[in-house]
C-alpha cells in the first residue's frame, strides 16, 4: 500500500485528498489508517510533522459519513482533544478541507474567544467538535453541549496536555464520553503518565510506531551555540541577517522573554512578530496568518505555539533559551522540516543551561553538533544566589565583572563560522 487509494478510504475522500494536492500517504498515514477503519484503537507515536491529523482525520470522516442522520441541538458525533488554541484551529483547518462538498459539520472551541458565540454554534449540533480540554468542560457546565452522544475519540499531542496540566480535565472528559466508542490517542512522547491516560481512554489499542519517542524528523540539521546568555540576541540577529527572506520561528521560555526579544528584533530593523499567552486570540491569529504569508518573517514564540504551526516555509528553528522540559525541544524543533522538507534547527546555550541541553541529547540518544563556542566537560555546579535571586555558577569566568577571558565567545565569529558551512544548504522560506 504505497497511496491512499489502497488504504479503503470510499471515493469522496478520495476526491478531497487529491484535491488538496496530497499523494504519497506518509509511514503514520499507511499504518493508521487501515487500522481506524477495522474499528480498532490506536496508540499512535510519531514526532510532529508526520502528518498525524489526516491518518485520523480522514478514516474518521470515513466512518461519520457511513452514520445516518444530523447530529441533534448540542450533541456531537465525535470528539478531538488538543493541547494549545493553535493546534485546534490548525485541525479544524485541515479537516474542513477534507469535508468540503459534504455535509459532515466540524466546529471548534478554544479559550480566548467569545465563549456566547461557541454556545450559539454548538446549539445546531456537531459532527465533529475539536477542543481545548478546559474551554470544552467550560461549555459542558453550561449545558451548551452533550458529550455523551460521541462515538469517536481522538486525543492528539496527548503529552503535551499532560505537560500542561490537563490529566484531570482529561479524567472528567472521558467519564462524560459515550460507550462504546472508538478511540485514537497520539503522542510524539511517551511520558510515564501516558500510561494511565491510555488505559482510561483506550481498549485493546494498536500500537503504531513509526519513529522513537523523542526522535525528531530525519532531515532536521540540528547545531547548537555555546553562548553567554548576555550575547545571544547579538548572535540572533547575525544569524537572522544571513538570510532574511527565510522564515524562521525562535523560542523564548517566558512571555516577557519573547516580547522583550521580538521588540529588540524590530529595532533591529526585522520584520517580527510574537505570539505568548498574553496575546490575544485574535492577535495570535493575526500574526500566524502574517508569519504564513510571508508578511513578517520571523516569529518569536514561547511553547504555546510548539504543536499548533503547521507551516511548510518555515526552514529555521532557533532555540534562544533552552526548553526545561526535554520533550518539549523536539516539539519544537518539529516546527520546521514539514511535510518532507528540510530544515535547520539551531540552540543557543548558556552555562546556566548545559543541563537542559543534557537532557535533550539523553532523551534523543544523539550529540548536537556544536557550531561555536566550547561544550562544557561537566554541569556547572550552582553554588549560592545573588542578590537579584538568580543563581551564580561556580566558574570564576561567569561573573558579571572583569574583562572575558581569551576564549570568550565571539558572536560574529561565530555566525561566521556558521555561514562557512558548505555542506549544510541554505533552505528558502518558500513551502514545497
Amino acid at each position: 500500500m504505497n497511496r491512499f487509494e489502497a488504504l479503503g478510504l470510499n471515493t469522496q475522500i478520495l476526491h478531497s485528498v487529491e484535491t488538496l494536492g496530497f499523494d504519497e500517504p506518509t509511514p503514520i498515514q499507511t499504518q493508521a489508517i487501515p487500522v481506524a477503519l477495522s474499528g480498532r484503537d490506536i496508540l499512535g507515536l510519531a514526532q510532529t510533522g508526520t502528518g498525524k491529523t489526516a491518518a485520523f482525520g480522514l478514516p474518521l470522516i470515513h466512518h461519520l459519513m457511513a452514520l445516518p442522520g444530523r447530529p441533534a441541538p448540542k450533541t456531537i458525533k465525535s470528539l478531538i482533544l488538543a493541547p494549545t488554541r493553535e493546534l485546534v484551529n490548525q485541525i479544524a483547518v485541515n479537516l474542513r478541507g477534507f469535508t468540503k462538498g459534504t455535509p459532515i459539520k466540524v466546529n471548534c472551541v478554544v479559550g480566548g474567544m467569545s465563549i456566547h458565540a461557541q454556545i450559539k454554534a454548538l446549539a445546531f449540533g456537531s459532527d465533529i467538535l475539536v477542543a481545548t480540554p478546559g474551554r470544552l468542560l467550560d461549555l459542558v457546565k453550561r449545558q451548551a453541549v452533550r458529550l455523551d452522544s460521541a462515538r469517536y475519540l481522538v486525543l492528539d499531542e496527548a503529552d503535551q496536555m499532560l505537560d500542561l496540566g490537563f490529566i484531570h480535565a482529561l479524567r472528567e472528559i472521558s467519564r462524560l464520553v459515550g460507550h462504546p466508542r472508538q478511540s485514537f490517542l497520539f503522542s510524539a512522547t511517551m511520558p510515564k503518565q501516558m500510561a494511565e491516560i491510555a488505559g482510561s481512554y483506550l481498549t485493546d489499542p494498536v500500537r503504531i510506531e513509526v519513529s522513537a519517542p523523542g526522535k525528531a524528523a530525519d532531515k532536521i540539521a540540528q547545531s547548537v551555540h555555546f553562548v553567554d546568555a548576555k550575547e545571544k540576541a547579538e548572535l540572533l540577529k547575525t544569524l537572522l541577517a544571513q538570510d532574511t527572506e527565510a522564515l524562521s520561528l525562535v523560542f523564548a521560555r517566558t512571555k516577557h522573554g519573547a516580547e522583550k526579544l521580538m521588540k529588540q528584533l524590530v529595532q533591529a530593523g526585522f520584520a517580527a512578530g510574537s505570539i505568548h499567552g498574553n496575546k490575544s486570540q485574535g492577535h495570535r491569529d493575526r500574526t500566524l496568518k502574517a508569519f504564513r504569508n510571508g508578511e513578517i518573517r520571523v516569529l518569536v514564540a514561547t511553547d504555546v505555539a510548539a504543536r499548533g504551526i503547521d507551516i511548510p516555509g518555515v526552514s529555521h528553528v532557533y532555540n534562544f533559551e533552552l526548553p526545561e522540559v526535554a520533550e518539549n525541544y523536539v516539539h519544537r524543533i518539529g516546527r520546521t522540516a514539514r511535510a518532507g522538507a528540510e530544515g535547520e534547527a539551531i540552540a543557543f546555550c548558556a552555562p546556566a543551561e548545559f543541563g537542559l541541553l543534557r537532557a535533550v541529547e539523553k532523551l534523543m540518544n544523539i550529540a548536537i553538533e556544536t557550531d561555536s563556542g566550547e561544550r562544557p566537560q561537566r554541569v556547572p555546579k550552582i553554588e549560592r544566589q545573588g542578590r537579584n535571586g538568580k543563581a551564580k555558577p561556580r566558574s570564576k569566568n561567569a561573573g558579571h565583572g572583569g574583562n572575558k577571558p581569551a576564549n570568550a565567545f565571539d558572536p560574529l565569529k561565530a555566525a561566521s563560522r556558521h555561514s562557512r558551512k558548505k555542506q549544510r544548504p541554505k533552505y528558502g522560506a518558500k513551502a514545497a
